[in-house]
């Protein structure tokens, strides 16, 4: 495994970060800690969740599944940079959501039980909080940092001029601020090249893509179809508005001898302000498969003609509209 600063802090993250979404959801308790215990055999430090995780509202399963996996000992704990989130909707009272004060300091607490550990690494706020001024948002940050139950602050799903005024307002305080940004990005949605990979970059915020290979689209999607292991009907339609270039994506993929997942991950990681994408893998298979992304270059012929199938703007904003 390869290791990176997680923005401009001095925290090494292992350069594929472990998604949990589908643990305790579509992934065995069992088959959960057996991935979980591979991924850090094979080097992956940086584990993500969310206090939403689990389906169930309100009850935080996948926090509660790390928990006891945590709770087993052997150094898990120590030898790992752990990531949740804050902001989503955890009961039917007024408060029991959002960016609040009280919600922030509730939710922390809440997660720290569940996730049985007296700090979170990396506390993310899941969305963008309007309602919610910076200040108070940062003074309950920043308690939370004193107490010592939080390490750093990231954002996710933010737009980037709620990263610059985040960083800003953290500055006033002499806060670090956020060093992380999760945010959609694939080969397949290269939206934010706009304005938020830009902001990232200016700021030192390390992105954090979630689905880099576009839902399963760049996953060989149609070498998946054809021997019958995607029957998703609304996936199905995708695939058939997207089939000339996905049939042009995977033959490259053939070409070069990689797998689509790996080469949609790889292309993302040659992309310095990238952190770590995350990756869910459901089995034991998908996990092994998935590590072997961070050690493939593609040559620059090769990242050419990624950007000839799946073209982003073509240059940040306002270049890519205006001039």
């Amino acid at each position: 495994m390869k290791y990176t600063n997680l923005g401009k802090s001095g925290l090494l993250v292992s350069k594929i970060c472990l998604g949990t979404m589908n643990f305790g959801s579509y992934t065995t308790d069992e088959d959960s800690f057996k991935i979980l215990d591979e991924a850090l055999s094979l080097g992956i430090n940086f584990i993500d969740t969310a206090n939403v995780y689990g389906n169930e509202k309100g009850v935080g399963y996948t926090e509660e599944l790390l928990g006891r996996w945590l709770s087993q000992g052997g150094n898990r704990r120590e030898n790992i940079v752990l990531a949740t989130k804050v902001f989503g909707k955890m009961g039917d009272g007024a408060n029991d959501r959002r960016l609040s004060a009280y919600h922030i300091k509730k939710a922390c607490e809440d997660s720290l039980r569940r996730l049985k550990t007296d700090h979170i690494d990396l506390y993310q706020m899941h969305h963008v909080d309007r309602a919610t001024p910076w200040d108070e948002i940062w003074q309950a940050m920043q308690q939370l940092i004193s107490e010592g139950k939080v390490i750093y602050v990231g954002s996710s799903n933010f737009a980037a001029w709620n990263i610059v005024e985040a960083n800003y307002k953290a500055k006033e305080k002499g806060l670090l601020g956020l060093i992380s940004e999760q945010s959609i990005y694939s080969l397949l949605n290269r939206h934010i090249e706009l304005e938020v990979v830009p902001a990232c970059r200016a700021m030192g915020v390390g992105i954090i893509p979630w689905s880099p290979i576009g839902g399963g689209m760049l996953g060989g999607v149609l070498s998946k179809q054809s021997d019958g292991r995607t029957r998703h009907s609304e996936l199905s339609k995708k695939v058939e508005l997207l089939r000339p270039k996905l049939e042009v994506y995977e033959s490259l993929c053939a070409d070069i001898g990689e797998s689509p997942a790996n080469v949609a991950i790889a292309w993302m990681l040659k992309n310095p302000v990238v952190t770590a994408p995350i990756v869910g893998p459901r089995t034991m298979e998908h996990l092994h498969e998935t590590v072997k992304a961070v050690d493939i270059i593609l040559e620059e012929s090769v990242m050419k003609k990624l950007d000839e199938i799946w073209p982003g703007p073509g240059n940040q904003a306002p270049e890519a509209y205006a001039w």
